[in-house]
């Protein structure tokens, strides 16, 4: 039986249409099909499968790369956050460093409008970080300056996904002390989630 009938169901098992679509290819494209659905339930029911597939066997979803990373230019912002959340996950098998060829177009997502976006870009960033030790530098570079990339309203509360983001690969962060410079200087935000997150990010790792 294909999931195609399922996707549509709000109670459709995620981790069985998963498990299909590993062992079988025709199941795979019908999600990554789904996931540009213009129906709301299939596109979500789609990604979560999807999600599922590459937190616990990115291996099956790493040869659609490409197919992922053109989304990341999409002008529907769903298809953008569903690539953005797909692709972090694979970056640690990356065996053959596709990410540094996409990484302007994965980035480019945190100046645009759309918070919902950017902050996913964000968040997600502190994984990109952790696994590719080589774009630290860059990725620290980009999320210090967050407040200044994004072109949406909600600068301040792009802050704390920054701050989620380091909290990710702090301990292994090369530039230190202008992280923590960053999230104190944000115990003074605008936005209430910001300044929690910055308190509990201090609590956890200044010394």
């Amino acid at each position: 039986m294909s999931v195609i009938s399922d996707l549509t169901d709000k109670s459709i098992a995620v981790e069985e249409a998963a498990e299909k679509a590993i062992k079988d290819e025709n199941e795979l494209s019908t999600l990554l099909d789904g996931i540009l659905s213009k129906k709301e339930d299939i596109r979500f029911n789609s990604h979560e499968a999807l999600l599922y597939i590459s937190e616990n066997d990115p291996a099956v979803l790493y040869p659609k790369w490409d197919y992922l990373a053109d989304l990341l230019t999409s002008e529907n912002h769903f298809h953008r956050y569903i690539a953005i959340n797909l692709l972090a996950n694979l970056v640690r098998i990356d065996g053959e460093n596709k990410f540094e060829r996409d990484i302007d177009r994965y980035f480019n997502n945190i100046a645009g409008k759309k918070t919902m976006v950017a902050g996913q870009a964000a968040i997600n960033a502190g994984k990109i970080a952790r696994a590719k030790p080589n774009l630290q530098a860059k990725i620290t570079d980009i999320l210090l300056k967050i407040d200044q990339i994004h072109q949406g309203k909600q600068t301040e509360l792009m802050k704390a996904a920054a701050i989620t983001a380091f909290d990710d690969y702090f301990d292994e962060a090369v530039d230190k002390d202008k992280i923590i410079d960053f999230v104190k200087t944000s115990l003074g935000s605008d936005s209430p989630k910001t300044r929690k997150v910055a308190k509990e990010f201090l609590e956890k790792w200044q010394k």
